[in-house]
């Protein structure tokens, strides 16, 4: 049975390759190239055909019109097929295209064939049902991960189109980026449910898979964490509350993750997953930085009371100034009022380390304020140091008469 399975799967692969050498040759097809992928996507389940894998990334960077030709042949292939090899195959081909890194890529939108719904026509289906659930997890998240770079370079075209085409670097507003990193969260959530199901799995296609998928579980994970550091910065500058209200939703939901991927790399390990072997500890998320945000969001509650509280005080002190109907012959005017009055020889100044002076001619009263670079208050994981002004040196009187 597995070498009339072998055999089929051989004659298959070479009737495709047959078809395809008498195919018609245009912007759409190419006989060439249809060949290459087929081989790339053969019915062997004990290898993957690493030479042809890597001719088609050669004609990608050829040329991206050579991309066309290669979406249509694979979806062809794709819908085609029953067997979760070819399938596979033909997904961790396609998963090597989009490393490949081509600005043409980010234009394509969702997969252009649909996998979400694959069953194996070959297999028991007691069997099949592990190797269905991985093809389709497989496929998800790459038909998402083609509709997220598709939707950021678009997000980019418009914002330089707003600009007029200006070469000016085009700055990602505050809530721009923290919906970039919800969406990547979703991308990692998706990564680790590509898994083998059954112990019937740990086969060599599978493993190469799971290779591929550990890779890009870091290289999402790392560009997570960069980002999230450039966030944490400009929220601590900032101080809004619903940024920081999203952010710490983000790095809530980024310490459960860290600890699922732990996981996750663990067993990827334990089935003999190289690139699981090698790799670093994941880097969890500082509980210091999830404090900094509950703060940014309780002190932006307590300032807008304070705030409030100012404005009522302010209502209540106001001094509404009435034209007297007398006027003294110097023309000075009296003023009768049971209200505190504030008068402009009291000068507020804001010092160096941005404390509010009151000078009233008796010697500066500091009265201490919320100070995001103070020490002792502050919300940022920088202090806040002033500069040391040593050996002072006094400037000679230059001015003779």
């Amino acid at each position: 049975m597995r070498l009339w399975k072998k055999a089929s799967g051989i004659l298959k692969d070479k009737n495709s390759i047959w078809v395809a050498r008498f195919s018609w040759n245009g912007p759409c097809r190419n006989p060439d190239l249809d060949t290459v992928i087929i081989k790339a996507t053969s019915h062997d389940e004990h290898k993957i055909d690493c030479k042809n894998v890597q001719r088609v990334f050669q004609w990608i960077r050829a040329s991206p019109l050579y991309l066309r030709p290669l979406v249509v042949a694979l979806s062809i292939r794709m819908q085609k097929t029953r067997s979760w090899v070819v399938a596979l195959k033909g997904l961790m081909l396609m998963h090597g295209v989009f490393s490949v890194d081509i600005p043409v890529m980010q234009k394509m939108g969702r997969l252009p064939f649909d996998l979400s719904n694959f069953s194996d026509g070959h297999m028991n289906p007691s069997k099949a049902w592990a190797f269905n659930a991985f093809v389709r997890a497989y496929f998800l998240y790459l038909d998402q991960k083609s509709a997220f770079l598709s939707s950021e370079a678009k997000r980019m075209n418009d914002r330089i189109k707003q600009r007029n085409y200006k070469d000016v670097e085009v700055e990602e507003t505050l809530m721009e980026e923290l919906e970039k990193l919800q969406k990547l969260q979703g991308l990692i959530d998706m990564l680790m449910q590509i898994k083998p199901r059954n112990m019937n799995m740990n086969v060599g296609l599978i493993l190469e898979a799971m290779d591929c998928v550990i890779v890009e579980v870091f290289d999402t994970y790392s560009k997570f964490c960069n980002m999230i550091a450039r966030v944490l910065l400009r929220i601590y500058d900032i101080g809004g509350k619903v940024e920081a209200g999203i952010a710490l939703k983000v790095l809530q939901k980024a310490t459960i993750q860290g600890d699922e991927l732990t996981l996750y790399i663990e067993f990827c390990r334990d089935i003999g997953v190289l690139n699981a072997s090698q790799c670093p500890r994941i880097q969890k998320i500082s509980e210091e930085d999830i404090q900094d945000l509950e703060k940014i969001i309780s002190g932006a509650s307590e300032m807008k009371k304070l705030e409030g509280n100012v404005a009522n005080d302010d209502d209540n002190k106001a001094i509404v100034v009435r034209q007297c109907e007398k006027e003294f012959e110097n023309g000075l005017t009296t003023v009768i009022t049971h209200q505190w009055e504030v008068f402009n020889d009291d000068i507020i100044i804001d010092d160096v380390k941005g404390n509010y002076n009151f000078f009233n001619g008796n010697g500066p009263d500091i009265v201490t304020t919320t100070n995001p670079f103070d020490e002792s208050s502050s919300y940022s994981i920088v202090p806040y140091n002033p500069p040391l002004v040593q050996n002072q040196v006094v400037l000679p009187d230059l001015i003779s008469f």
